[in-house]
Parts: C-alpha cells; structure tokens; sequence
C-alpha cells in the first residue's frame, strides 16, 4: 500500500474512533460531574423536607385537575432546597473540614471549588424561587422565606454564635410544608401554621440528638450546642419535651382535616415510639439509644406527613 494511501486510512480510522468515543467521553463527564455535586445537596434531607412539602399541599387539595401543579411544586422546592442547601456547605467548608464526619464532602477535599459551588447554589435557588413565584407571589415568597433563614439567618449569622440557632433552623424547615399548604389554599390558614409549628417542634429531636452523637465533632469545629452549653441530661429532656409536642401538633393536625380514624390511630401508635425513645433516652441514656432516636425521628415525621398526604 502507498504511504499516502496509509497515512489516509490511518487518519480516517483515528476520526472514526474519536467520534464513536464522544459520546461515551460525554457520558463519562457528566457521570463524573454529577458524581462531584450531587453530595452537595444532601439527597436525604432535601427529600425529607420535600416530602413536607407535597404533603402540606395534598393536606388540603386532591389530585384531580392538578398534577401539573403538584409537579412545579415538587421542582421549585427542590430546586430551592437544594440551593440552600449547596450555600450551607460553601459557608460551612472551613467547620466540615475540621469535623470527622464531614471531611469528605466536596469543598473540603476541594473536589468543587467554592466559586463552582456559589455558582450551582446560586442557579438552583433563583430557578427554585423564581419558578415558585410564577406559581403564585405567597407561596414564592414563602418558598424565599425558607431559602433566607436557613441560608443566611440561620447559617451564616447565628449558627457560630449560639445553640438557640435551631430554633430559627426549624422556621425554615416549617416553610416548606407551609408553602405547599398556601400553595393549595391561596392563603396561610390555621392548619398550615399547625404543620409548620409540628416540624418546628421537631427539629429539636433531629438536631439535638444529632449534636449529642456527634458532640465531639461540634467542639472541635467549635460550634455551640445545647449539650455542650447545658449538658446531655438537659438537652435530652428538652428532646422529649419536644417530641411529646411535635407528636400532639401532628395528631391535631390529622384530627383537623378529616384524616380517618385508622390513620389516625397509627399516627398516634408513630408518637408513642417517638416519645418512648425520648424518655429511654432520659432514663437509660447510651450512644445507641440517641443513634435510634436520631433514625426513628426522620421515620416518623415522614410516616407523618404520608398520613397527613393520604
């Protein structure tokens, strides 16, 4: 074969494979790309509160004639709390980076950048509340309200300064389930402030025993806790309190809106656990009873808000 004839046949082999591989190359970027950001947005948490969402919707609004809705709802919270959320890790990267469980994420072991993550957090919040906002000015504005305190109240202003700061983390983790409930009414009523103050008070129990888990970490990344600024036996009394609160909140909640008896019933049976692993934690305190907590408190507030949805 002429060398020219060779050299054609060996170009045109290369261009054939590099096209056949830019797809796959594509594929591979974009795997490697969500593998990078997707902790950001703490996919456990931001479903969570999602599910408080929808549920505050479907509490007052069925299905019918409406999916549409509930699908924009469903993408404009998690645009915006996942937002939020992206702005929280950015602020906090020098504290994850001190913390044993939290070393890993993205910004600390510099996998995204901070100016990458303002970026993406900056994008996914002015999608969120901007689609929001278009579904209606209160529920945009209540959507907003959420992204604010969480990001800016709560995270960059108070969280370093004092253990009361969960309470405003728990304003805003209400705002999602209050939105979804206005979205569906067109006003802020009585049950949606119910369900907002029953994830309020439920925070405590998430937050609280976490802090008592993870309590070393907190010291070390020096940020103030209710078992570092009033002890373990105090804070895990202030949990059952709480818990006991939350878990009446929501009954009454189900007893509002019409929620069946039997529904009802196994709201009440969710509670008892709730309240029975505070006071064990009281009465028989251990890492693995605040650890059992820790898990069955994200269990019951979502069998709660499923109940409240059905």
């Amino acid at each position: 074969m002429a060398p020219d004839l060779k050299r054609a046949t060996s170009s045109g082999s290369s261009s054939a494979s590099a096209v056949g591989d830019r797809p796959s190359s594509i594929v591979y970027r974009l795997s490697s790309i969500i593998r990078r950001y997707r902790p950001l947005i703490k996919g456990l948490q931001t479903g969570l509160l999602l599910a408080t969402g929808i549920a505050g919707y479907l509490s007052a609004h069925n299905l019918h004639g409406s999916w549409l809705t509930l699908a924009s709802l469903i993408g404009s919270l998690f645009l915006t709390i996942s937002g939020s959320t992206v702005f929280n890790m950015a602020y906090d990267r020098d504290i994850d980076a001190v913390m044993k469980r939290t070393c890993w994420r993205p910004l600390p072991t510099r996998q995204v950048s901070l100016r990458e993550a303002l970026a993406f957090g900056s994008a996914l919040s002015v999608l969120g509340v901007g689609w929001a906002l278009a579904l209606a000015p209160l529920y945009g504005g209540l959507v907003f309200a959420g992204l604010f305190f969480d990001a800016v109240i709560y995270t960059a202003w108070l969280k370093r300064r004092t253990p009361y700061a969960i309470l405003i983390g728990g304003l805003a983790g209400g705002m999602p389930v209050l939105a979804g409930r206005a979205l569906a009414t067109g006003r802020i009523d009585p049950v949606g402030l119910m369900l907002a103050l029953g994830v309020l008070l439920w925070i405590p129990t998430h937050i609280m025993t976490f802090s008592m888990r993870h309590f070393d970490d907190y010291q070390a990344a020096g940020v103030p806790t209710f078992p570092g600024a009033y002890g373990f036996y105090v804070t895990r009394v202030l949990i059952a309190a709480s818990s006991l609160a939350a878990a009446l909140i929501m009954a009454g909640v189900a007893a509002t809106i019409g929620v069946q008896l039997g529904l009802i019933e196994l709201l009440g049976v969710l509670g008892v656990g709730l309240l029975a692993l505070a006071i064990i934690g009281v009465v028989r305190p251990s890492p693995r009873a605040s650890f059992a907590l820790f898990k069955y408190a994200s269990l019951y507030m979502l069998g709660a808000m499923l109940i409240v949805a059905l």
